[in-house]
């Protein structure tokens, strides 16, 4: 039996903006800030990094943005339920996947997304019962501490490349590089073919329509 932790966004799904603009109006609430959010590059980054990196940036110090997290996902998820559930869209083969793997494999998440957004992200299209269980940025601020807790939580002594990560950015494979899980990049999100290669994957995929996907996961085995 595989672990198979499948990333959020460019992943399974998209969102047609609706996280980033939901984030840009509890930004505002909460710290006043009004910039740019378009220039910086959420791919792969935890929701607290990314709130830290861009507020660090306009002179908020590490201390007073810890204060006032807590109300930053509070209006960031308030915000996002209002958009979410219409905006969501599955990515093509996604589903088809995940029923041919539901059945051979344990599924769960590791996903930079506080968990109430990663849930509220996956109730639009129905894919919540997929996952009974994941590793989420409100667990940690650091991606590469979010494997450890997914396989704890999976209730199974999973190691090596009996775990298999599967994301759209360059975060999701150096996460599972220090672990020697099986990293699986698929270019269906915003980050670069080329720079998903770069970062020597396991296996590389344009799509989850791939058929060489599901081959991947479930052929590929410890050493």
């Amino acid at each position: 039996m595989k672990l198979v932790l499948f990333d959020i966004d460019g992943t399974l799904i998209t969102d047609g903006g609706a996280s980033r603009d939901a984030f840009a109006t509890a930004m505002l609430d909460v710290f006043e800030y009004n910039g740019v959010l378009r220039r910086y590059d959420f791919s792969g980054r935890t929701d607290p990094q990314i709130a830290h990196m861009v507020l660090q940036d306009a002179g908020w110090s590490e201390h007073d943005i810890d204060a006032r997290m807590p109300r930053l996902w509070e209006r960031y998820i308030a915000e996002l339920e209002q958009h979410e559930r219409s905006r969501v869209r599955e990515l093509p083969g996604v589903r088809a996947l995940l029923d041919a793997l539901r059945d051979e494999v344990t599924l769960g998440l590791l996903t930079g997304n506080i968990e109430r957004g990663a849930r509220l992200k996956l109730s639009g299209p129905a894919l919540n019962d997929y996952f009974p269980f994941g590793a989420f940025g409100s667990d940690s601020p650091d991606r590469n501490d979010l494997l450890p807790i997914a396989v704890q939580r999976s209730g199974h002594r999973f190691t090596g490349r009996d775990v298999v990560i599967i994301g759209d950015s360059v975060y999701d494979i150096r996460c599972g590089t220090p672990h020697s899980a099986t990293t699986i990049a698929i270019a269906s999100g915003k980050t670069p073919a080329e720079k998903l290669r770069a970062e020597n994957p396991d296996y590389f995929f344009d799509s989850a329509e791939d058929p060489g996907l599901l081959n991947a996961i479930l052929c590929d085995s410890s050493s």
